[in-house]
């Protein structure tokens, strides 16, 4: 065999693995209204406490709020800690909380030494909460009225500490429509999403902080957020404590019942995909860079090749149908999917590159905060 056939034949492989891989996560990922419904057991209905960190988020809060306020499962609590605002956010807050008094307004303390904000917001808000659950919710999420009720019933039937939803991303303008896809392609095209359930290993774990319940008492055995409270990706840390203390949690795709409108731009995109992208693979800077020239190799090589020598179709065609699996599952744009996957790869590999630097030089930033 040539060089090019014996390279041919391994980007074949792998891209036929992770292909399979998404049909998998497209057949099978747990999904509210999808896998997983809204049946709790009759008569049980335990506090829930949800958990609203909130800086500066005068254009989602009402939104977050009220949809929290609609939710079928009615025995919660809305606690909304303003995180040293100075736009409208705390007082938008107020003004729902006259209408229900199921809602609380907090005010943040000052950033403790050695915290990073989020992480101090949602310490502060655990520390006030009285649920017998905790969801810790972002304020840019809305949630349809089903939403709470079936975390609630996943985490009882499988008797879960921990369950996360990735929400389905509204995508607003070309940037955000390029970008924000390539961040469900990292999770589904490569993690069987189910086995985030099943496998008890450490490595098999997906978490977004933007949709995390946890059991209160096991948010409290395995540490809360004072164990992961200098992590950038602190969803992923604390899904990795809890799959190392042996107990079990969930990952979900938000489908139709959990949404987030997470950046509007391309520019917040790009800033928010370098923010999480390395310290999220919580590997070393040598492997992560190895890791993306390899995605650029299988994923982007062969739509070059294939101009040449029509044999590299096969690992393209491979490539397209994770695309579109993909795309389904998480409500992104077909056709940009399909036509600007090459241009996402690129973008893909300069934000990697990116991430790096902007860690390892300490200039990684997010709303006004060094991280």
């Amino acid at each position: 065999m040539t060089p090019e056939m014996i390279l041919l034949v391994v980007v074949s492989v792998f891209s036929f693995i992770t292909m399979v891989v998404a049909l998998y996560n497209y057949f099978t990922a747990p999904m509210p209204g999808k896998n997983l419904h809204e049946d709790l057991p009759e008569g049980e209905e335990p506090l829930v406490s949800i958990l609203i960190p909130a800086r500066n988020e005068e254009k989602n809060i009402a939104n977050c709020v009220q949809a929290c306020l609609a939710q079928n499962y009615k025995n919660i609590e809305v606690l909304v800690l303003d995180d040293n605002s100075d736009d409208r956010t705390p007082l938008i807050v107020k003004t729902l909380a006259k209408g229900d008094s199921r809602v609380r307004l907090l005010s943040g303390t000052p950033l403790a030494t050695g915290w990073l904000g989020k992480n101090w917001a949602c310490h502060q808000l655990s520390q006030a909460a009285k649920g017998d659950y905790f969801l810790f919710v972002d304020a840019d999420v809305v949630m349809k009225p089903a939403a709470v009720g079936t975390a609630l019933a996943a985490m009882k039937k499988h008797r879960l500490s921990m369950f996360s939803i990735f929400p389905t991303q509204i995508l607003s303008g070309p940037g955000a429509s390029l970008v924000i896809p390539i961040m469900n392609w990292l999770l589904l095209n490569f993690l069987p999403l189910k086995q985030v359930y099943r496998g008890k290993s450490p490595s098999l774990v997906a978490a977004n902080g933007q949709f995390i319940a946890f059991e209160k008492a096991a948010y409290h055995r395995n540490g809360g957020h004072v164990r992961v409270k200098e992590k950038v990706v602190e969803d992923m840390e604390l899904a990795r404590g809890v799959k190392i203390s042996g107990e079990k949690m969930m990952t979900a795709l938000g489908g139709d019942v959990v949404e987030c409108r997470m950046y509007p731009d391309l520019a917040s995109s790009v800033k928010g995909f370098t923010k999480n992208f390395y310290p999220g693979f919580g590997i070393p800077a040598l492997l992560f860079f190895m890791m993306i020239n390899f995605f650029i190799l299988v994923y982007l090589f062969p739509y070059f090749m294939f101009v040449i020598n029509p044999l590299w179709l096969v690992p393209v065609l491979f490539n397209t149908v994770s695309k579109v699996s993909i795309s389904l599952l998480s409500r992104s744009y077909l056709t940009v999917e399909i036509f600007a996957h090459p241009a996402q790869m690129i973008i893909m590999y300069i934000t990697g590159m990116r991430s790096i630097y902007f860690s390892k030089s300490g200039r990684l930033e997010w709303k006004g905060r060094t991280l």
